[in-house]
């Protein structure tokens, strides 16, 4: 493999056909063929293993970008960058969510690594389903949305906390094993049910709301239209999902479009409705908590989630110099930032490290600077490495994204 001449070029995705995804969203934006009653739940951009990006030269075979990145760092990357992480950081994605995903939680950097190395010396093959770590990474992750954005976000204050589990009949006898206060021993009641046992508390409430919720009773606002959501979504295993409690444990936040959140280790969350920007460090450490048919590993999940109150802080875009709304984090893997250029208007833009672009609106000319330009349009994306120079021009009123590292202190 020798080195491109060219430091800004277009770049394919990967989509992933994950079970709770849409039909229509993902593959309309990228203007792509669609097999009937096949989800499309999540577009990714970047060099994860599971699916890396490719660029594709005129007559040639496509690349992997994480081939390219993994032979060529330092001249990706950029020094710093190829020294501080030696791999492409992040991962940028697209997700449209139909059904409620999993509630989840993820690791810090020291844990992912430590039982990453644990579970390879065990022998567990990385595609075990009751695998927990796929990767030595941490996953904080920040949400943007393009459209209203439904979530689970960290426990309610406790206040708020006590009045719904006394608000909720069915509920009422968690309030002394609540307390003060104590969300550990919440939890872990709950997650450390037998399943006849989940079945016994969650049946009476879900007598009593899966009706209204079928007859459009119950508004989005209400915890009761998610749980019952969530009971006829998952009613196949033939036991009920203990997630459904989590739902009224967490906060039920709605995002407006762009508005975003920000999700850190060990912090409890599940994505709920509609479809977003996703922006995460480059890993697929899941430990999940319900609200799936897939594995979970309660002594796992308990040793790693924030047993405390979280009070949601949504994210604005701060405006920059150069037009873009950053969407700043505590995160030192990623930082997203929103462009909006109207037609006919050119941008210079001076990538720092390396930057994934996708172009959710309208169309763009990009040029490396005194190289060949090339034209993207809606869904398409396109990689500038260290130091490159792009000029954009509108061919009509375009909204764009780009993932970037942020500089080092």
């Amino acid at each position: 493999m020798e080195p491109l001449k060219d430091l800004v070029l277009p770049i394919d995705g990967k989509v992933q056909h994950y079970a709770w995804g849409g039909y229509h969203y993902i593959p309309d934006l990228l203007n792509s063929g669609k097999k009937e009653g096949e989800p499309y739940a999540e577009y990714w951009l970047g060099t994860h293993d599971r699916g890396s990006a490719e660029y594709r030269r005129e007559g040639e075979d496509p690349v992997l970008l994480k081939d390219y990145i993994s032979a060529f760092p330092e001249l990706t990357l950029g020094p710093q960058a190829a020294r501080r992480f030696g791999r492409l950081p992040y991962l940028l994605k697209v997700l449209d969510v139909k059904d409620m995903l999993s509630i989840q939680v993820h690791p810090n950097l020291l844990e992912a690594r430590t039982a990453f190395k644990e579970e390879n010396l065990k022998g567990i093959p990385l595609d075990a389903p009751e695998r927990n770590y796929k990767d030595d990474n941490h996953k904080p992750e920040l949400v943007l949305a393009l459209s209203e954005f439904w979530l689970l976000h960290g426990f309610k204050p406790a206040e708020p906390l006590r009045q719904i589990l006394n608000w909720t009949p069915e509920l009422q006898w968690l309030l002394p094993v609540f307390g003060d206060g104590n969300y550990r021993e919440l939890y872990r009641t709950v997650m450390e049910m037998s399943e006849e046992q989940t079945d016994r508390c969650l049946q009476p409430l879900l007598q009593r709301i899966v009706p209204l919720y079928r007859a459009g009773k119950l508004q989005k606002t209400n915890e009761d239209f998610w749980a019952a959501r969530a009971a006829v979504t998952y009613a196949d295993s033939g036991h009920t999902d203990r997630g459904i409690f989590s739902v009224y444990f967490f906060n039920l936040v709605q995002l407006k479009p762009g508005e975003a959140v920000f999700q850190d280790a060990g912090l409890p969350h599940a994505y709920l409705e509609g479809q977003n920007v996703e922006i995460m460090a480059n890993s697929d450490n899941v430990l999940r908590g319900g609200l799936t048919p897939k594995h979970i590993d309660v002594p796992e999940l308990l040793k790693h989630i924030q047993f405390q109150a979280t009070v949601p802080q949504i994210i604005h875009g701060r405006k920059t110099a150069d037009g873009a709304e950053i969407f700043q984090t505590t995160a030192p893997d990623f930082e997203l930032s929103r462009f909006d250029l109207p037609e006919g208007e050119t941008l210079s833009l001076t990538s720092r490290s390396v930057e994934i672009f996708i172009l959710l609106q309208g169309t763009l000319n990009i040029q490396e600077d005194g190289k060949k330009s090339f034209g993207r349009s809606r869904g398409q994306a396109w990689i500038s490495f260290d130091a490159a120079v792009s000029l954009i021009t509108a061919g009509e009123n375009a909204i764009f994204y780009r993932a970037s590292i942020p500089v080092a202190p």
